[in-house]
């Protein structure tokens, strides 16, 4: 789990398609192999450690469903939650669930599939990045940046045309599945009476 907080931008230092290394300083204080580390909002798991840089093994599925692992890339890192860590930001699980494309004026164009989890004032990890959505229609959202987070992520080498990394909030997708399921007892009334509409 992690927040969407980022700590530090690093560089990826080398990909073969399989195996990521990434030049960074900070998020490798306290780390150990095994522990989670999110890389443009991915998490990955650390492989093998050196003074100034980690490796991890990417999955064929992390390889389907993100773009953009080139070495000499300046990527978002941030180290797992512990029960210590602020929890700025919102919960982010690390899982990317696909990509979309940038328009400029921190405004994206998504597929419809992903559209539907983007609501309005909510929450969205871009490139490992918490950020609110401040505008949403036709398979479009924009979000709002403070100039401290445009400054210290690879959001501001983003240039139109360019993919990123999207994580929609996970509530919204485990509220579908439950209202899908067939044995479930929340209705329109029951919502209402319970002061959800």
């Amino acid at each position: 789990m992690f927040t969407g907080i980022v700590e530090e931008t690093g560089f990826i230092k080398s990909f073969d398609g399989k195996k990521l290394v990434i030049e960074c300083a900070k998020v490798l204080e306290n780390t150990q192999i095994g522990d989670s580390i999110a890389i443009d909002g991915c998490c990955q798991t650390v492989t093998l450690m050196t003074p100034n840089s980690f490796q991890t093994d990417v999955s064929t599925e992390t390889l389907r469903i993100t773009k953009g692992f080139k070495a000499g890339k300046r990527v978002n890192l941030e180290r797992a939650l512990t029960p210590q860590t602020r929890m700025g930001g919102h919960i982010v699980q690390g899982h990317v669930d696909g990509t979309a494309k940038y328009l400029g004026d921190m405004t994206f164009a998504v597929s419809t599939e992903l559209d539907r989890y983007i609501v309005y004032k909510g929450s969205i990890t871009v490139n490992g990045v918490s950020l609110t959505v401040s505008k949403n229609q036709n398979n479009t959202f924009r979000v709002a940046i403070i100039p401290h987070t445009f400054e210290n992520t690879n959001l501001k080498d983003l240039k139109a045309g360019d993919l990123v990394n999207i994580e929609t909030d996970i509530l919204g997708r485990y509220v579908e599945k439950f209202l899908s399921t067939k044995n479930n007892n929340i209705t329109e009334s029951f919502l209402k009476e319970n002061g959800f509409m």
